[in-house]
């Protein structure tokens, strides 16, 4: 009679579990401590005098949280209030264009059978591959022939392009959407634009949402296209106005962070209210 011999259970999976774990929050709050503390050092930086940020250290806490003439500097004689302004102007119609170009062109991709469309989508994924300061000098020719050098026009023309990530996640969540509401519409004699317009796109707002974040931060962020294309003071925006002041307050690092804290509040501050929308947006454009 024959016996099966008995397996004893490994014990390594037992010993590793709880080393595992230690490492893995280990490694989480040293990955943390590193995205924090250059923040915080640049916090606490906007808050001292020269003369304190010269004799402390740099994870030395200022002695008055209540000094803004750091901020103040910044604000008046760094141009950061027209660097405001010009990005606003530039964010909001780049993001407009954006939407509504990259909403069309994948209503037309998605619900069109046409010939040459998988080319079509094809050349937007080439498109991707091929590095931009490649195309600078043909970009740079055709921004001058059409006389928006040095205007905002310049920046926002460039930033409406909409890219292949925006057409990516408008694509999944429209094919979301039943195409079975656009032949009932078509049956009440509604067009393709109204279909588009009071039907596909209230629909793609969760879409839309997403979009607006990442691409709104990246051109918030942006700093080669505004410096290339408007080089004129007064149309600086909010990257290249913090750029000028390695010249008037070259040796004025407290400044120097007081406008790198103006720069980053509004991007924590947005994304802390939208990162719902970050990940639900990108998710079930994913999943869809």
């Amino acid at each position: 009679m024959s016996t099966t011999p008995s397996r004893t259970p490994p014990l390594m999976p037992h010993l590793l579990g709880p080393l595992g774990k230690a490492l893995k929050y280990a490694s989480l709050m040293a990955a943390c401590l590193v995205a924090v503390l250059p923040l915080v050092t640049v916090f606490m930086a906007s808050f001292k005098t020269q003369a304190e940020f010269r004799e402390s250290g740099p994870l030395d806490p200022p002695t008055n949280w209540l000094n803004l003439e750091n901020f103040v500097t910044a604000f008046t004689r760094g141009g950061m209030i027209q660097g405001f302004v010009n990005t606003t102007i530039i964010l909001v119609l780049s993001l407009v264009g954006t939407i509504l170009i990259g909403t069309m062109t994948a209503y037309a991709i998605d619900r069109f059978d046409f010939r040459g469309r998988r080319l079509v989508v094809g050349a937007f994924l080439l498109a991707t591959l091929v590095p931009g300061v490649t195309t600078q000098v043909a970009t740079f020719q055709i921004v001058s022939g059409l006389g928006l050098f040095n205007t905002r026009w310049a920046a926002i023309v460039l930033f409406m392009g909409t890219d292949i990530i925006s057409i990516y996640i408008f694509l999944q969540f429209m094919k979301a959407i039943p195409r079975s509401l656009d032949e009932a519409a078509m049956l009440d004699g509604a067009n393709r634009l109204t279909i588009y317009a009071r039907i596909v796109f209230p629909l793609l707002r969760p879409a839309i949402a997403t979009v607006v974040i990442i691409k709104g931060i990246a051109i918030y962020n942006e700093f080669y296209l505004p410096w290339l294309y408007m080089p004129k003071r007064d149309l600086g925006v909010i990257s290249t106005s913090l750029f000028r002041f390695k010249g008037p307050f070259g040796a004025q690092w407290e400044v120097i962070s007081a406008g790198t804290v103006l720069v980053i509040i509004p991007t924590l501050v947005a994304f802390l209210l939208l990162q719902r929308h970050i990940y639900n947006g990108l998710v079930s454009g994913a999943t869809k």
